[in-house]
């Protein structure tokens, strides 16, 4: 994966983490794949074998996200309620491709209706807010990170769900917050290559729209799209939650045990 971040630069590290990849899966009795393109890319990428390699999701626990009202606590303290509110909830980091939001904010300046909600932490959140501050970006607000008894009123302030992976880590990384967006019973918009996890699920829900890593163009018409037909992103949240239902916590956590059960008796 290193090598797929510009922010990292190591050939030496990076070629000593491929030979290390290749021989733990190659000694490995069982090898969990958090989707098919990762299993894909264990196979052909790794030397994996196929027989060995079990799809297993990450989860969501659809007893502790579950779907609420707009007008809640959290909207009213920030001033969201009037508001169309695309949130990316979660960790602000290296592996996302956030930039294509403020580029997608910037193309709707003049929309005082629609607003960008950035809530959480990480290593890519001073750079965004320095960009946003140079652009006088007014419809971008960066929230701190909520507390699990809050995490229920950020989500559902939301009227779609922004999720965003960079290019060519489609089955390297699975971003685990898809989950809980699903679980929240809210549309989501997926800047992400269209052979990976996140657009697989999206599609088969029919939960939301899937567009091209980078293409902020995009990005913005399918949130504009959404704002105008408020009723299509509502019935689209509806059947995200359903969607989020095979990914709830107790199904997954089956899986691994069934798996783990059946090295155990061959060891």
């Amino acid at each position: 994966m290193a090598t797929l971040l510009e922010d990292f630069h190591s050939t030496a590290v990076n070629d000593a983490l491929t030979q290390v990849n290749r021989f733990l899966v190659r000694k490995a009795n069982r090898i969990i794949a958090l989707g098919d393109t990762m299993k894909r890319r264990l196979v052909e990428g790794k030397g994996a074998d196929a027989a060995k390699v079990t799809v297993i999701h990450n989860w969501a626990d659809c007893s502790a996200v579950t779907p609420g009202p707009r007008d809640n606590a959290f909207a009213r303290q920030h001033g969201l309620v009037d508001k169309f509110v695309a949130l990316h909830a979660g960790n602000i980091g290296l592996s996302q491709d956030l930039e294509i939001v403020l580029h997608a904010a910037d193309q709707l300046r003049d929309r005082g209706d629609i607003v960008f909600v950035f809530v959480g932490e990480g290593a890519k959140k001073k750079d965004l807010q320095d960009m946003a501050q140079r652009r006088d970006l007014r419809n971008v607000m960066f929230l701190p990170f909520q507390p699990r008894e809050a995490m229920d009123q950020s989500y559902a302030t939301a009227d779609v769900s922004l999720i965003s992976l960079k290019h060519g880590l489609a089955g390297v990384i699975v971003p685990s917050k898809v989950y809980n967006v699903l679980a929240s019973g809210r549309a989501c918009v997926a800047a992400v290559e269209q052979d990976c996890e996140v657009a697989d699920i999206i599609r088969r829900g029919d939960c939301g729209f899937v567009v091209d890593p980078g293409d902020a163009s995009a990005l913005r018409a399918r949130v504009v799209e959404l704002a105008a037909d408020r009723g299509r992103a509502a019935e689209m949240g509806t059947r995200a939650r359903a969607a989020a239902l095979e990914f709830d916590r107790p199904r997954q956590v089956a899986l691994y045990d069934r798996v783990l059960r059946e090295v155990a008796a061959r060891c």
